[in-house]
Parts: C-alpha cells; sequence; structure tokens
C-alpha cells in the first residue's frame, strides 16, 4: 500500500504540479451521494461549475487514484495511437513570434479586396450567393487557397492582418469578410437553434447592457471569461470590428499537444472521453431532452474532439437541465482537458481589422475577460466554415450536426444580421453546436 501511495504522489507532483509537502491543503471534493453506487450510476451531479476550479480538480484527481490506482494502467481504447506526430502538434514554446502566423495584406491586395466588394455590390445578389466565383480575387484568391490547407495539415490557425474596418459601411464589411471567407471554406455554418431559420453569421458581444442575464445563456456574449472549448463545424472565423479597452484576448492550444500528455499520463481519461454513449449532452428544452455521444474520437487517421463545457454545467440563464448527471472521472475530464490546454496554449493579440482562422477539430479556444468602455466596445463577428475538397471526414455521430450545419441552407436562406442577435435557447429543436 504505501507503494501505491508513493506512485500516486509521484504522478500528482509531475502532472498536476502539486508539492508532496502540502497535499492536505486541498479541499475535500464531495462525492455524489450514491451510497456504494459506482460513478457511471451516480445520481447527483459532481460538483463542477463553468468555470473550473484548479484545487477542486487537482483534489478529485488525488482522490480517485487513492481509491484505484488501476486507473493508470488502463488501456487505450482500440485503435487509439499512444502519441501523434503531426504539425498539429504543438505547445507554447513553438510560436514566440507573431508573424509565424499572422499574414499581413498588402495594399495591393486589399485594394483586390476592395474591388470585389464593388464588384458582388453591382451583382445584385443576396449575401448568401458570396462565394469566390462572385467575390473575385485573382492574386489573393491562390494565397487564401494555401492557407486553408495550413488550418488543415500545418499548424492549425493563422491570423490575417488587418481590414480598414472604418473605411466600410457594417453591411460592406459583412460581405467583406463572407468574401474573404469563402476561399477558406466555400460552405458557411447555421448558428442559430431554429428548424427554419438560416442565419450563417454570428455577433460576438457582451449583450448584457441590452438584455436580461436571465435569457443570455453563453459566456460569448457577455464579458466573462471563455474557458477552453471547441465550437462547431471544421473551421472557426472570428473578425474583429472592434477590441475592447482592456482584455479580451483570444487564446488557442492544441487539442492534440493535449491528447499525447492524457494518452501518457492519464489513459483511463482517453477511455472516458471515448465512451460512444457515456456523455449526456444537454439540448436546454429542446426534444429530445438529451443526446448521447462521446467527446473523443479516433477516425480516418485524425483525433477529432468536440465539447463546451456548458453543454455540461449550463451557464447563466442557460441552466443544467433536470437530466442523468456526470460521473466523477468524467467531471475530472472536463477538467483536464482545461487545465493542461490552458498550461500550452499561446493568446492571439487581436487588432481591429484582424481576421482569425482555426481548425476547430483539432484546436480549443477560449477568451480572457475584458472591459469595455463607451468608444472601445469588443465586437467580433464569426463564421463557421467548411472546405469540401479539405474537409477531414466526419465521425458517423457527428454526422447529423454537420449535415444540419452545412448542408441545409440555400443561397436565398441564408441570413447574415447586421446588429448583434440574443440566441434562442428554448427552441423545440437541437441546438446547432451538438
Amino acid at each position: 500500500m504505501t507503494s501505491v501511495v508513493s506512485q500516486i504522489t509521484t504522478l500528482l507532483e509531475n502532472t498536476l504540479s502539486i508539492s508532496s509537502s502540502t497535499p492536505n491543503k486541498l479541499p475535500p471534493v464531495p462525492s455524489p451521494t450514491t451510497t456504494g453506487v459506482s460513478d457511471s450510476k451516480a445520481l447527483t451531479q459532481p460538483d463542477i461549475e463553468y468555470h473550473p476550479n484548479e484545487e477542486k480538480w487537482k483534489a478529485r484527481t488525488a482522490r480517485r487514484l487513492a481509491e484505484d490506482h488501476t486507473l493508470l494502467q488502463t488501456p487505450l481504447p482500440t485503435g487509439f495511437p499512444l502519441k501523434l506526430e503531426s504539425p498539429l502538434v504543438w505547445d507554447e514554446r513553438d510560436w514566440k513570434d507573431p508573424q509565424q502566423w499572422e499574414y499581413e495584406l498588402t495594399v495591393a491586395q486589399l485594394k483586390e479586396i476592395d474591388d470585389a466588394v464593388k464588384h458582388f455590390n453591382g451583382l445584385g445578389k443576396s449575401f448568401g450567393h458570396i462565394s469566390p466565383d462572385t467575390f473575385p480575387l485573382p492574386t489573393l484568391g491562390p494565397i487564401l487557397r494555401d492557407l486553408s490547407k495550413e488550418l488543415h495539415t500545418g499548424r492549425g490557425f493563422f491570423v490575417l492582418r488587418t481590414i480598414p474596418v472604418d473605411n466600410y459601411s457594417r453591411e460592406d464589411n459583412i460581405l467583406l469578410y463572407a468574401g474573404v471567407s469563402s476561399y477558406i471554406g466555400s460552405r458557411r455554418g447555421i448558428q442559430d437553434r431554429g428548424d427554419s431559420s438560416h442565419t450563417v453569421l454570428g455577433h460576438i458581444k457582451d449583450l448584457r447592457e441590452t438584455h436580461s442575464v436571465k435569457t443570455i445563456g453563453a459566456p460569448a456574449f457577455t464579458a466573462d471569461k471563455q474557458v477552453f472549448h471547441t465550437d462547431a463545424g471544421d473551421i472557426i472565423s472570428l473578425f474583429v470590428l472592434q477590441t475592447a479597452v482592456e482584455g479580451g484576448t483570444s487564446r488557442i492550444s492544441s487539442s492534440w499537444r493535449v491528447y499525447n500528455e492524457l494518452a501518457e499520463t492519464r489513459p483511463d481519461l482517453i477511455k472516458t472521453l471515448s465512451e460512444p454513449s457515456g456523455w449526456v449532452i444537454d439540448t436546454f428544452g429542446a426534444n429530445p431532452p438529451y443526446v448521447r455521444r462521446p467527446l473523443l474520437f479516433w477516425h480516418d487517421d485524425h483525433i477529432i474532439i468536440q465539447y463546451a463545457r456548458t453543454l455540461f454545467t449550463g451557464f447563466l440563464g442557460r441552466p443544467r437541465s433536470d437530466i442523468p448527471p456526470l460521473t466523477e472521472a468524467q467531471a475530472e475530464a472536463l477538467d483536464a482537458i482545461h487545465f493542461i490546454a490552458e498550461k500550452h496554449s499561446i493568446g492571439l493579440g487581436f487588432q481591429k481589422g484582424d481576421i482569425q482562422y482555426i481548425n476547430n477539430l483539432s484546436i480549443f479556444h477560449g477568451r480572457d475577460g475584458f472591459v469595455d468602455s463607451a468608444e472601445h466596445k469588443r465586437h467580433l463577428l464569426r463564421l463557421w466554415l467548411h472546405n469540401e475538397e479539405l474537409a477531414w471526414k466526419i465521425p458517423e455521430a457527428l454526422k447529423p450536426s454537420w449535415n444540419k450545419l452545412f448542408f441545409t441552407a440555400k443561397p436565398d436562406t441564408e441570413r447574415f444580421p447586421s446588429e448583434p442577435e440574443n440566441r434562442d435557447f428554448t427552441t423545440k429543436s437541437k441546438p446547432a453546436s451538438l
């Protein structure tokens, strides 16, 4: 028994940076009230909230390893790799100079974009018809297509700098953004939650001045810190119309790097994350009230993870529904994902006019909290994109979401709202992000 305790202490020191001289400073994590029932049959939700608590995570880890030291000998699920080798595996040490991931637009390229805006406006078409055919970029277009390859097979992210936002109306900024982005991924994903509305452009802004917090169910629509997560779809893009007066740094982290660390140190959590029907995902009043699927997939030689912490904890006006609870193992896995991602993350310093693109299947993203002023109210536009030529193959469990995201809207039905809208969380259909 002494040997087992020693092994666990050593593991915690190496993996969690817990000092062996201060183990008693960790707060106890209350177990679900199960009275002799296993984790998989827990009757109450574990002590876990949207904002991860590092001390509770470490305490939960220590307790679970002390209760079952065989967790560390758990084999990886069949077919899952011991270690990923790819440019998509990186950490904070690999990216020291922003010039490594920023592409600075030239005067000639900005003129080409401006000409494309004028060209499309002369066509008399709705924005749903924006494409490389209707938004011609003869010299910049091939460069953007190469940058899209970098998203799918290279490091997985880049920033396009810098669009002169103040030179354009709101509508033309939206047109410009969708036009440039059509070279990265020509299909745009639906971002609302209704059955009939096909809104493909989102506004990321603190809505608390104009909406009650009781109607806000996602941290993206507050000034709050966002923990590491994924969105829906293959590619996430953000266009900066205005920065905050303070904070709001966009942070990204390689999910493939997180996988490697977990596969080496906590293979049991890889098993937990990939359980075929082990995760109960809240649909917040939709029909059905929840769905089951893994969060982690090994598919066509790619690790793919799709999850948002709010789906398991709720947030503000969208509290967690009365559905089956997480297990203690799942609570630990969610915290492990966040804190390992945070440890290896980099910050992408947003400037007004920047457009960020990241591979949503291989990169987690988050955001620092921020402070607005009357003159500087952080305001981003968001697109979810799909490149039919370069896209990874999607696991069967995710195909219904992908089909709804990218293959239900038609050019004449796509919506590009010019002002922020508070998303409806009480629709009777499944949320688009599931």
